[in-house]
């Protein structure tokens, strides 16, 4: 269904600098060579009338109106689908029950203060109209209607949208992009990655209807890099890139959003607002976001060129490995994340796993030394080995493919194939010469509007150092895939000059042989770890402190703890350490009352 809408501009507003290719126009109607341009506003299910096709709508009552207590949430169950009944401030809302990121039930999240908070990767939804508030996912919850009668809940909803379970917010396009220069554009996003996408969704939803290119060293469209490990199992089947996509083709089509795949753009020049390509193309912009991402670490050893050595960037990456790991000899070097998560995919197939790692235990900066120390007890009982406390010094060739890693500790590997996951550097170096504000490390340097020094020039993802509002607005750099969704959304919405400020609290997660730890805050510099549960039984709560506050926490098997902490540091709320005591915590274990986790104002 479309709706077509010509906005009319009032007069006040046409005075104030918009965007558009000729200068001064509204982003919502302008003018090309002297005519006026209209977008169309399109959304699935159309919100303002979710039932035209009565066959299509199903009406059931679901509770007492004294079933529930504020703040109490229940899943209701409509006879061709569920819905999560929500009770706050004395008012029932309804909306779906699953959050579209990866289908996680919501009715085991945190609800608070008007959205809930998803429990397995913190995705918030606001409960009024089901509008995704923070990440990571880029759909909606669809909406249903309540209501009163006799003491009892009714809810009224779309079949559709209760199989579905996902609503892509109202987004303008443009008619024709025929009276465009090929090449200039409105927006030019360098980057496909979760930031350059949501820019691009979240100015079409703020009604942009401009033309907006997005320009990829990839082969593909965006797709979801969580998932790329996960594809890696995938392989034995009939499977594609497409797989992991975050939006497939047509969606691109429809919403004219641009997107030029094995585009690298060589150097930026701001004076002239032109981005210039490693093949001498050359695109002018008005607007300009930058969310290129970071760049693999390689080894520098001796013999690096051999064959059969990689870093996992790509689906075509995993599907060599993959084809390649089978039955065979893998050595990893690094226990990063994309290390472990690649171990523990691997040591099902492979006929062996070894991990070489510089540090005494894996994970020991970012989840302190007994967390690590669990997670690697676990990897060991599924057969693989670690090598700790050294390096590689060389890797070894036969017929110019690999066939042993040797160590600096003089233990020399048996290897088929090598992956490197030793960290990465920004991918910023196209930028030295710009005049855009770079910091030691490479990372490019933004304010709470993810606006550079450069006016016009935005940066968004793993690239930027930003300010974290929970860390008193202190210059970090935050690599998370929602974080990425985060900076993106903040961007463009400051493109269309909105004043908004990123305030997000960092989450993230990982996943190990069926295992999740769940991760929220910053816990850079923390100086001591309360561990509350069984590391041992890989049930625990790890609370992160610097002084005297909680400044972060991980989770493993005790949903939605991390999701209740994300909630009350996005309140700006302060948690004591003296508030994480054993007697909270067995609160929660017997009864999962979290209210001992409310923190104090700041």
């Amino acid at each position: 269904v479309e709706v077509k809408i010509e906005v009319v501009i009032p007069e006040k507003e046409r005075s104030k600098e918009e965007m558009s290719p000729n200068g001064k126009a509204s982003p919502l109607i302008y003018k090309v060579n002297g005519t006026a341009r209209h977008y169309h506003l399109e959304e699935h299910p159309i919100a303002s009338n979710p039932y035209h096709n009565p066959k299509d709508v199903v009406e059931a009552s679901v509770c007492h109106v004294k079933d529930l207590e504020n703040g109490q949430m229940r899943e209701v169950d409509l006879g061709c689908g569920k819905a999560l009944l929500i009770k706050e401030s004395g008012e029932f809302h309804a909306v779906g029950h699953k959050c579209p990121h990866y289908g996680a039930p919501l009715v085991k999240g945190v609800l608070s203060k008007g959205r809930v908070r998803c429990p397995w990767h913190g995705a918030c939804f606001n409960i009024g109209t089901g509008d995704i508030e923070d990440f990571p996912g880029l759909d909606s919850l669809p909406r249903f209607q309540v209501k009163i009668e006799k003491e009892k809940v009714y809810i009224r909803a779309s079949k559709q949208a209760l199989q579905t379970q996902r609503r892509t917010k109202m987004m303008a396009k443009c008619i024709s992009l025929s009276n465009y220069n090929l090449s200039s554009t409105n927006v030019l996003i360098i980057g496909a990655g979760a930031a350059g996408l949501v820019c691009a969704e979240t100015l079409r939803q703020e009604g942009f209807s401009d033309r907006i290119v997005m320009c990829t060293m990839d082969r593909h469209l965006p797709y979801d890099r969580p998932k790329l490990k996960k594809w890696l199992f995938l392989q034995s089947m009939d499977s594609h890139p497409e797989q992991i996509t975050l939006r497939p083709r047509e969606f691109f089509r429809s919403y004219d959003i641009e997107v030029l795949t094995e585009m690298q753009v060589a150097a930026v020049d701001i004076k002239n607002k032109t981005a210039v390509f490693k093949d001498g193309f050359k695109m002018e912009y008005n607007k300009l976001l930058i969310a290129t991402g970071n760049t693999p670490k390689a080894l520098s050893c001796k013999g690096k060129e051999v064959e059969n050595v990689f870093n996992i960037r790509t689906p075509e990456d995993a599907s060599r490995v993959v084809k390649l790991a089978t039955s065979k000899n893998v050595v990893i070097v690094g226990a990063s994340f994309l290390g472990m998560e690649v171990a523990a995919y691997l040591a099902e197939r492979a006929h062996s796993v070894s991990l070489v790692e510089l540090e005494e235990v894996p994970f020991k900066k970012f989840f302190g030394e007994r967390v690590g120390r669990a997670v690697m007890k676990m990897f060991e009982s599924n057969r693989v080995k670690f090598y700790m406390q050294t390096e590689v010094s060389e890797l070894r060739e036969q017929e110019g493919k690999l066939k042993e890693v040797v160590l600096k500790s003089g233990k020399v590997l048996r290897a088929d194939v090598c992956v490197v996951g030793v960290g990465a550097v920004p991918a910023t170096g196209f930028l030295k010469q710009s005049g855009i504000n770079i910091d030691s490390k490479g990372f490019i340097v933004v304010n709470k509007m993810m606006q550079t020094n450069i006016p016009g020039v935005f940066a968004a993802g793993d690239a930027v150092a930003f300010p974290l509002a929970l860390r008193n607005n202190k210059k970090v750099n935050v690599p998370h895939w929602q974080m990425a969704h985060m900076h993106g959304r903040v961007a463009a919405l400051n493109m269309l000059a909105h004043g908004v400020e990123i305030s997000t609290v960092p989450y993230l997660w990982t996943a190990m042989f069926g295992k999740s730890i769940r991760y929220a805050g910053h816990g850079e510099g923390f100086d001591d770890v309360v561990i509350q549960g069984d590391l041992d039984e890989l049930k625990f709560v790890a609370f992160y402190t610097k002084s005297d506050e909680v400044v972060a926490v991980a989770s493993m098997n005790y949903d939605p703890i991390v999701s209740k902490v994300a909630e009350v540091l996005a309140a700006g709320r302060t948690i004591r350490k003296r508030d994480v005591d054993t007697a909270g915590f067995s609160l929660f274990v017997r009864t999962g009352d979290m209210s001992w986790l409310t923190g104090k104002g700041s």
